[in-house]
């Protein structure tokens, strides 16, 4: 039952050295205020880091053919040879592929993308339809590459959104025609990338997509691919599926099993777990600071708590004589501590969701004058504020034990005896 008489003492005992009640709490405040902030800072870090990589799959591998290092069948160590669209045919047979496309790399002369009197110079890239399922793109005008262009081996091409400024100042390009190192293709649209901070061979925004069968005749390079891009299904792993596409290419090129060089791949989706195990270790080590902070601030508190108690020696005998029970002197101390840690601890976490707030504006106005923000909707998500709410309310609890039980050991006749 509420006790409102109760509560007003507690508040009169902590009024009554308003100086000292302040400054107690200021203690608190700022350790809770430096972990919301701390907390603050390192989610909107991890969320500026995967939105410049959203879009690009983080469970996938690459592959190119490097020179062998063992003799295999008659072939000498050293060979060079190359990955062939037959590899991807085998590739597809194993159950943990999702998507598979090759890249062939283009001249990236000068001025190689000519569009009437105006050229640039840009990446360009020879991809069959599911490549942009690897690195995928925002549509801005016309369509992807799609299954019948290479099929048909189209003179089509994608062109990114800097290609698209550069030679049609930012117009509808779709269905007009340039010249990619020489030959002249249709364009089909014009794309963007999603991930801004990843990409193969130079971004997407200032490439240009052919089909890769139509790349490899214009190039006349028959069926040789310089690069291979591969994804795996959610949750199947992704190392399991580099060793059976290992196992399989080298079957298919007369490869030694045991050859550690003759395949070199990049494994993305353990660079992606770097950095989640980076970010995880950042979060740890905000809470150790954080906590660190606030403790220092708790025990600020009961410090004061056992000054207090000290102070109100007589006060305590007198209640003790009069048969206040071990019960209601210690909840009444506690009670004391956890409203001074509740009231700072609050209003510290109430500031620091105020000032996160305050950076997130800044941070949205700067992207949108088109600068790269170091943070991106810095906040503190319900969950970690409840916990931190907890955390604060035990550690008042905590800061008022040890006094409370000071408290408990007063003897009623020593305590009225004392001056």
């Amino acid at each position: 039952m509420f006790d409102l008489d109760r509560w007003q003492e507690i508040w009169v005992t902590i009024a009554r050295n308003k100086t000292r009640s302040l400054m107690t709490c200021f203690g608190v405040f700022w350790g809770i205020l430096m972990l919301v902030i701390l907390l603050g800072a390192g989610n909107g870090m991890k969320n500026a880091m995967f939105a410049a990589i959203d879009g690009f799959a983080t469970n996938s591998a690459f592959f190119f053919a490097d020179r062998t290092s063992e003799s295999y069948k008659g072939f000498n160590k050293g060979r060079v040879w190359n990955l062939r669209n037959r590899d991807i045919d085998k590739l597809r047979e194993l159950p943990g592929l999702a998507y598979a496309s090759p890249i062939i790399w283009g001249s990236a002369s000068d001025k190689n993308i000519v569009y009437g009197q105006l050229s640039g110079t840009f990446s360009v890239k020879g991809v069959n339809e599911e490549y942009f399922h690897i690195e995928t793109q925002d549509l801005r005008y016309g369509r992807l590459l799609n299954h019948i262009d290479m099929v048909e081996k189209r003179k089509v091409c994608l062109i990114g959104t800097e290609v698209n400024k550069v030679l049609f100042r930012d117009a509808d390009p779709c269905g007009k025609y340039i010249r990619v190192n020489g030959i002249y293709y249709q364009v089909i649209g014009v794309t963007d990338q999603r991930a801004a901070s990843i990409n193969v061979g130079g971004r997407a925004s200032e490439s240009v997509f052919l089909p890769v069968t139509t790349m490899q005749q214009t190039l006349n390079q028959g069926d040789i691919i310089h690069f291979l891009c591969v994804s795996a299904w959610p949750n199947y792993p992704i190392n399991l599926l580099i060793d059976d596409i290992k196992s399989v290419i080298k079957r298919e090129n007369d490869i030694s099993p045991t050859d550690p060089q003759a395949i070199a791949v990049i494994n993305v989706a353990e660079q992606f777990e770097t950095f989640n195990n980076l970010f995880l270790g950042i979060d740890v080590l905000i809470w150790i600071v954080g906590l660190g902070t606030l403790l220092a601030g708790v025990i600020g508190v009961s410090n004061i708590m056992m000054v207090t108690v000290k102070e109100r020696t007589r006060e305590i005998g007198v209640r003790r004589a009069i048969g206040a029970k071990p019960w209601n002197i210690i909840s009444q101390v506690m009670s004391e501590s956890l409203v001074l840690t509740a009231i700072a601890g609050l209003l510290g976490m109430s500031a620091g969701v105020f000032l996160l707030d305050f950076v997130d504006k800044v941070m949205i106005a700067q992207e949108s004058a088109g600068l790269d923000a170091p943070l991106r909707h810095p906040g503190v998500s319900f969950q970690v504020a409840s916990a931190a709410t907890l955390i604060l309310l035990f550690s008042g609890l905590l800061a008022g034990l040890i006094p409370a039980w000071r408290a408990l050991q007063i003897k009623a006749i020593d305590a009225i005896r004392e001056e």
